[in-house]
């Protein structure tokens, strides 16, 4: 599979699918040599799939609320006040800030970079700043969004697929992200302050704010959307319902702030927001959303699956894991193989998704039979997974990176300096045991049920 890998998404620039399949196939052989019947292989196959559907659900609601808060102006009103704080003086500091927050409201760090992260890169080298340094500030600041985002289809994948609480896998990554994202703020103030002097074209960001006003209501009334939203999470409410009033809410405004009519607030839930604009950056930011905007991620995952149950439930994921926990010991081992074993995912499948569904069934069982809450693995996997894939220069984000900001990984790593931060933090509460959590014996038991059921 990884040569398959390899060749279709680094060679041929196609979709990681096929060589998810051929994996599958491949594996299904090989099950069936070691006495495995079809129908067996095909259940393998099943409950695969049936792991995956809590995150599938979530990432169903995803799509409608991007939809919705693109449509409800939501999306628009907070890069346009995010935009405003720009100062020479702290550029890359804010550009860092204004990519984590566009990020957090979309929940795509390739989008976020795309979009902004362009526009930022033309405002930084005007001003005479290094390439590799604004790409960098971009970088953290996409996937400190991209992590930390409920709309994020890895944060619901890690969750989903752990088992654990999109929102209790939020709060426990705070842990390390939050002191990761400090750790790059800081650097930021530091070296931008040679760059103090230079001379900010504004041009580009006017651009965009008068493009966002010419197509959308702007209003800061519109950023009680994602408030209330915010304190539903934080008074516990589930992430199903907690989504939904983020729907309602986004759908609401498209109709009575935004004044567009129900048959395009209708079409927006389902195929996505459309914007026809003279400005290009305004329309790749905008024309995205709707349920039909994740059947690319939903099917990957379905693919994943059949391939992830097929190893774990064959003893394949066992015979592998057993011999890494010959070596990694204890709680700190665990987890630092964890982090190692995204990383080298990233490395040899080319594929962010994929390093945290194998990683995730790798691993789970050893966490429950060590009573450590899965949320300590879902959070590994995207110290782990979801950060270091922007390192691989043949990864599909290191690839998309190159291609849209027009930097490479050599010129911009030393700047992305969260990606890099925040796997080492992980790795240092493993061996510190600060924020592990251990589960109650009504937990374990809860777990080890769910995982014999599944």
């Amino acid at each position: 599979m990884i040569v398959s890998m390899i060749i279709t998404v680094v060679v041929l620039k196609q979709a990681p699918h096929i060589p998810l399949m051929i994996g599958t196939a491949l594996a299904a052989i090989v099950a069936y040599a070691h006495g495995f019947t079809w129908e067996e292989i095909e259940e393998m196959m099943y409950k695969g799939i049936k792991l995956a559907l809590p995150a599938i659900l979530i990432i169903i609601l995803v799509g409608l609320v991007i939809g919705a808060w693109i449509g409800g102006g939501i999306v628009a009103t907070m890069i346009y006040y995010g935009l405003k704080l720009i100062t020479p003086s702290m550029f890359l500091l804010t550009i860092c800030l204004i990519c984590g927050i566009v990020s957090l409201a979309i929940g795509s760090s390739w989008s976020t970079m795309a979009t902004v992260g362009v526009a930022g890169m033309g405002i930084g080298i005007s001003m005479d700043i290094p390439a590799g340094m604004i790409a960098g500030a971009v970088i953290s600041g996409s996937y400190f969004g991209d992590k930390m985002s409920p709309l994020s289809d890895t944060t619901n994948l890690a969750a989903g697929l752990t088992g654990t609480d999109l929102f209790d896998h939020i709060k426990h990554m705070f842990y390390t992200t939050i002191p990761g994202l400090l750790i790059a703020l800081t650097a930021y103030f530091f070296i931008g302050r040679q760059f103090k002097s230079g001379h900010m074209d504004t041009g580009k960001i006017d651009a965009i704010n008068q493009g966002m006003q010419d197509h959308f209501t702007i209003s800061p009334w519109l950023l009680l959307i994602p408030v209330i939203v915010i304190v539903l999470v934080a008074m516990k409410v589930p992430a199903v319902p907690a989504l939904v009033v983020g729907i309602v809410l986004g759908f609401g405004s498209q109709l009575l702030i935004q004044g567009d009519s129900l048959q395009v607030a209708a079409s927006t839930l389902q195929e996505g927001y459309v914007l026809k604009s003279d400005n290009k950056l305004i329309n790749e930011l905008f024309n995205k959303g709707g349920l039909e905007s994740m059947f690319f991620t939903i099917s990957m995952t379905i693919v994943a699956m059949t391939f992830g149950g097929i190893l774990e439930y064959s003893g394949m994921l066992s015979a592998i894991i057993s011999q890494i926990l010959k070596v990694a010991k204890g709680t700190a081992g665990l987890i630092a193989a964890t982090v190692v074993s995204c990383f080298a995912t990233n490395a040899t499948c080319s594929e962010q998704y994929i390093s945290i569904v194998v990683p995730s069934r790798m691993y789970i069982k050893a966490y429950i039979d060590q009573n450590l809450h899965p949320k300590n693995l879902s959070r590994a996997l995207e110290d782990g997974g979801t950060l270091t894939s922007v390192f691989i220069p043949w990864n599909t984000c290191g690839v998309f990176i190159l291609a849209t900001l027009n930097v490479g990984v050599m010129e911009y790593a030393p700047y992305a300096i969260l990606n890099y931060v925040i796997p080492f933090i992980s790795i240092l509460y493993g061996i510190t045991g600060f924020k592990i959590v251990k589960m109650t014996k009504e937990e374990r038991a809860y777990y080890e049920q769910k995982s014999l059921a599944a």
